[in-house]
């Protein structure tokens, strides 16, 4: 478990979605589900998906870990309760991974591509221990389908993915997967 105690969900999303957005209301939705739930939210620390995950669960009095990055020159988002800093990519993406009980991941671009493909490389080759990854909307699926038919991702890979439509299914999956993980 995290030194603080806490049973934290990490999100991962693009950063350039605005507050009318499907994918700002579903992160928004899946913050402040998990956090009324008992989860503390940990995201990258800045705008879009980033943002609407640590509004929705502030917004429910949740904690909210952001992993910023001291090269970049954005501010983090106002939602955050906590921040860390990192000195590098791979500093930071370590950061969002190793305390996380589990990962949800909407839409993004190759940053949110590069994260997802991280967790889901550390879960194939069991450098860390099981826990649940739930892909958020039918992209996706078409996205998992296409590296399946062009890359080497065999069906037991797929097997370490859950896919949801919804954000309310996304919370329902990580709630029951993530009961019993152990970080």
């Amino acid at each position: 478990m995290d030194p603080t105690g806490d049973r934290i969900v990490t999100i991962f999303g693009g950063s350039k979605f605005n507050p009318k957005s499907d994918e700002y209301e579903q992160a928004m939705e899946i913050g402040s589900r998990l956090a009324e739930a008992g989860f503390t939210i940990c995201t990258g620390g800045y705008l879009g998906v980033m943002e609407a995950a640590s509004r929705g669960a502030r917004e429910k009095g949740g904690r909210v870990f952001g992993i910023v990055m001291n090269q970049f020159k954005s501010e983090p988002n106002r939602y955050l309760t906590d921040k860390v800093a990192s000195a590098h990519f791979y500093e930071r993406l370590q950061n969002l991974i190793t305390r996380s009980v589990g990962f949800i991941a909407l839409r993004g671009g190759m940053g949110t591509v590069t994260e997802v493909s991280l967790v889901w490389n550390k879960l194939q080759t069991r450098v860390i221990d099981s826990r649940p990854i739930i892909l958020v909307g039918k992209s996706w699926r078409n996205v998992v389908q296409a590296w399946q038919e062009n890359l080497v991702v065999s069906d037991a890979d797929i097997a370490l993915l859950d896919f949801a439509e919804t954000a309310e299914d996304a919370c329902r999956i990580m709630i029951a997967k993530a009961r019993d993980v152990v970080v």
